[in-house]
């Protein structure tokens, strides 16, 4: 459920940081090197404040950025909600967010790029208690459903086509540790990919072996619609799907 999501589960960890005692220059070095336009202010391991690329813009290249950076700061912390992260973000017109812990130690940034992405593709539960009702009312079946790991090498997809700007995002979320669930179907003879699939072809192309997925089990090997889809579109293994390049 969107309004569960925490920001602790989106933000992005590794943070290239700055010291109070670094020059301006080393800064505009840093922000050529990194295409960032602004860091958190960081010294053992506290904020204490942040620097962006309009703060330097009337300072000397010889000031140090305890100078120049600003105090005044907007933060999140790890366990608030992503809904009320975003809804601060917006109230205060800013594109990011430092992550805090009780402390004051820095955990991470959230961006409003991560807040989007949140939302995209999501395996809701309700959407899968809602297949597994289906399929028990269309096939007279009783089905179950469990959350566990599945090998990616051993699922058959039903979508044949994605596209290349979600899959990068997707490949961008799992680098930084991002596991959101898909869903599958295990039939006795195959397990077929419901939902999922920009994430579990930028898993293979990472080398990721397994997915954690919620698993609706089918005791008998029912034919369905969705099997039938796949196998006249060619779809035999993940190599099949096409990648679409807008």
């Amino acid at each position: 459920m969107a309004d569960k999501l925490k920001v602790g589960d989106y933000m992005t960890q590794d943070v290239i940081t700055v010291s109070p005692e670094d020059t301006i220059t080393e800064v505009i070095d840093l922000i050529h090197k990194t295409d960032h336009d602004g860091f958190p202010v960081v010294k053992n391991g506290k904020v204490e404040g942040y620097i962006a690329s309009m703060d330097i813009l009337s300072s000397c290249q010889t000031d140090q950025v305890s100078k120049v950076m600003s105090k005044d700061l907007v933060v999140a912390h790890p366990d608030m909600y992503l809904t009320d992260a975003a809804r601060v973000m917006f109230r205060n017109g800013v594109s990011k967010l430092m992550v805090v812990n009780d402390d004051g130690y820095l955990e991470g940034i959230l961006s409003n790029a991560d807040v989007i992405r949140s939302q995209i593709e999501r395996a809701d539960p309700q959407k899968v208690w809602k297949l597994k009702k289906t399929l028990e009312i269309i096939h007279d079946i009783k089905v179950s459903v469990k959350h566990d790991k599945v090998p990616i090498d051993q699922l058959v997809p039903t979508q044949p086509k994605i596209h290349l700007d979600e899959l990068e995002g997707r490949t961008y979320e799992l680098k930084r540790g991002l596991t959101e669930p898909i869903v599958v179907i295990k039939k006795p003879n195959k397990m077929l990919l419901v939902d999922g699939h920009h994430r579990v072809i930028a898993a293979k192309r990472l080398g990721i072996e397994t997915m954690d997925a919620y698993i609706i089990v089918m005791e008998k090997n029912v034919p369905l619609g969705m099997e039938k889809t796949a196998k006249d579109a060619g779809l035999l293994s993940l190599d099949d799907v096409k990648i679409l390049n807008y």
